[in-house]
């Protein structure tokens, strides 16, 4: 039976995504409490808001270190949603420079405008998928996604893009090592496609 825990970390607005969990045919339980993460099949990492307060907020909760036990060590799924996949990263650079947890290699930048865009992006966009993955099955090119950003994750190793999407310039949407996920864009507000993307997670 699977055992979904929502990391509770002063930085998301999870009601929404325990509904779209719920939706998907699973249940899923919010937790403020680390050591509820020994008994995840699966966890999500969502966050809205600033990377530097996100990292602290991990660190001082404990969730960091538990994080890098069960996902890292004990190899349990996480998917990161917004912010949540920006902190997958090695570091950040809004406000200043501070770390991220190391999952994934690459940096989280701000968008710099080329066509008078605005920043921070708000609405739907389409994504491209970049490569065959779990997480995008069912998923076809071209499919939108919402998205609320002002920062983008700038990977350094290709492998791990799944897809792109085009604003200011092609950016990762969508990035994946081995059982660690993340998407830029909110899943759980992105209606039907997004609850595929959810489902896929909770069933790779």
């Amino acid at each position: 039976m699977k055992k979904v825990f929502i990391v509770d970390y002063g930085m998301g607005n999870l009601d929404s995504i325990i509904r779209a969990v719920e939706e998907c045919g699973y249940n899923a339980y919010i937790t403020n409490v680390p050591s509820d993460l020994k008994n995840a099949t699966n966890i999500i990492l969502p966050g809205v808001g600033a990377f530097p307060d996100g990292m602290n907020h991990l660190i001082n909760s404990g969730f960091a270190d538990e994080l890098n036990e069960q996902v890292k060590l004990n190899q349990i799924p996480l998917l990161g949603i917004c912010l949540g996949m920006q902190l997958l990263a090695e570091k950040g650079f809004e406000f200043t420079e501070t770390s991220g947890l190391g999952f994934i290699s690459g940096e989280v930048i701000k968008f710099l405008p080329k066509n008078k865009e605005r920043i921070p992006h708000i609405g739907w966009n389409d994504i491209e998928i970049k490569k065959d993955h779990a997480l995008v099955k069912d998923i076809t090119i071209g499919t939108d996604f919402y998205f609320v950003h002002s920062y983008y994750f700038n990977y350094a190793e290709k492998e791990n893009l799944i897809a792109t999407t085009n604003y200011c310039s092609e950016f990762a949407s969508i990035i994946g090592k081995e059982n660690i996920v993340g998407t830029q864009f909110h899943p759980e507000k992105s209606q039907k496609a997004g609850f595929r993307i959810l489902k896929n997670f909770l069933e790779m």
